[in-house]
């Protein structure tokens, strides 16, 4: 791409959004490039719905987020390719796009697994349009997947530029607002629904609607007053965004968490208690480990549980602890939920959702007594000396080397992945085999 060197002087805000075509489609034709320009789609845990669709299978009239059984005929009679969601792969290769765009600037904010917004303020780009069709170029070539990018002063602008470049494939995959006409700026505007403007959902669709405002041209027209009283501050930040003005600067990295959650739809509903310990137990060990990686302890954690939302007799149930020392010890937050959730635990019913939740935290790297001695420092002491000799071990050899016993109990609750691809970046037996046969004039020897 071309070369890009710290500006001397303050310019205007200017955002680029680099957004993975159909990413996890595209990480699908990475080691299948036979299904390109071939409907595919992608199912979520338990192959329940649709969470991702080639632009052929688009076609077809496959929505978002679609149950894969009301679609079962239609992928038989137009012979679409249906994978489980490969997650593994899908947080690998995104990786590898973070790392390119990280050598353009520091000043990045990967906003989703598929989408990072850069700062390219500071940066000497003479062209942005160039710019951007050289960085489409390089993660096309290296990495193998098509991006489309939009650049804009306000991020508002960038993520719907990024949608146009998407939609039309005459602009080469880029769409630079910067040095748009003002008529230009006006016309892709308009072409953008409201309810396709970023940070407008389905509750204020309705009332936009209801003003009269149904594209991003009109909302951007809209008085700033008047957008408060509809939206709050985020409508009069809104208004302002689409006309240029930026209100959202990149989020920092380091931005500490309020909470963390673990949860997932079971393979099969269930009311043993030996599977639902280990499924607390699965969950519960993944959040201490981002706990951990985030330096932080949690002083609360709960678990929750309910039936199937789509069945009669819908329930509900949610149980909570109060550690007396802050902790992120996987062990510890396990058997605490284990004898939380045995109070709430019930073998009649048939459980369909079960998560994990951690809060309330504090810095490890300064756990504070109390005057009344409930906070054990030795305690925590051994259990952050164990829980480093876990981590670093599992570093070295792989995620789940060393696991604790409860995790064990059963499988049966994990979702299930009948048409899952191999994970070619993480699992080395399910690596493609090759077999060489000998010559046959050496046959023999």
């Amino acid at each position: 791409m071309p070369h890009a060197s710290p500006s001397p002087t303050n310019r205007t805000p200017t955002f680029a959004l680099i957004d993975c075509n159909n990413f996890f489609v595209s990480c699908e034709r990475l080691f299948r490039p036979a299904l390109l320009h071939k409907p595919v789609v992608v199912l979520s845990s338990n192959d329940g719905c649709v969470v991702a669709r080639s632009n052929e299978a688009k076609a077809l009239g496959v929505p978002m987020g679609a149950p894969a059984f009301q679609y079962r005929q239609l992928f038989a009679d137009k012979h679409v390719q249906l994978f489980s969601a490969n997650f593994e792969v899908y947080g690998n290769i995104s990786k590898r796009i973070t790392s390119i765009l990280t050598e353009v600037t520091p000043r990045i904010e990967v906003y989703s697994v598929d989408e990072s917004f850069l700062d390219l303020s500071h940066l000497d780009i003479a062209d942005y349009g160039a710019w951007g069709r050289a960085a489409g170029a390089r993660i096309w070539r290296e990495v193998g997947v098509p991006v489309s990018i939009g650049i804009a002063p306000s991020k508002t602008l960038a993520k719907l530029s990024s949608e146009i470049a998407k939609q039309d494939e005459a602009r080469g995959g880029v769409v630079d607002f910067t040095s748009a006409t003002a008529e230009a700026r006006e016309a892709m505007l308009h072409s953008i629904r409201i309810k396709d403007v970023w940070g407008i959902g389905r509750n204020l669709e309705p009332k936009l609607r209801a003003e009269g405002v149904g594209t991003a041209l009109l909302l951007a027209r809209m008085r700033p007053q008047r957008a408060q009283q509809l939206m709050g501050i985020t409508g009069r930040q809104l208004v302002a965004e689409l006309n240029g003005v930026s209100c959202h600067p990149l989020q920092k990295e380091h931005v500490v968490a309020k909470s963390i959650l673990r949860s997932r739809t079971f393979g099969e509903d269930t009311g043993e208690m030996h599977v639902l310990e280990s499924a607390i137990a699965s969950m519960a060990t993944r959040a201490a480990f981002d706990l951990r990686r985030a330096g932080l302890l949690a002083k609360r954690a709960g678990v929750f549980v309910n039936t199937n939302r789509h069945r009669p007799g819908y329930q509900r149930w949610l149980g909570e602890v109060r550690f007396a020392t802050p902790t992120n010890d996987g062990g510890a937050i396990i058997s605490s939920l284990v004898q939380e959730f045995a109070k709430l635990h019930s073998s009649r019913q048939h459980y369909h959702r079960l998560g994990v939740f951690l809060y309330d935290f504090v810095s490890a790297a300064q756990l504070q007594t109390d005057l009344l001695g409930f906070v054990d420092g030795t305690t925590h002491d051994r259990a952050a000396a164990r829980t480093q000799a876990i981590d670093q071990i599992n570093a070295r050899h792989g995620r789940g080397h060393m696991y604790y016993a409860a995790e064990d109990l059963s499988k049966s609750w994990q979702p299930k992945h009948q048409i899952r691809s191999p994970r070619y970046l993480s699992q080395w037996n399910e690596l493609p085999e090759a077999h060489v046969a000998a010559p046959r004039h050496q046959a023999g020897i």
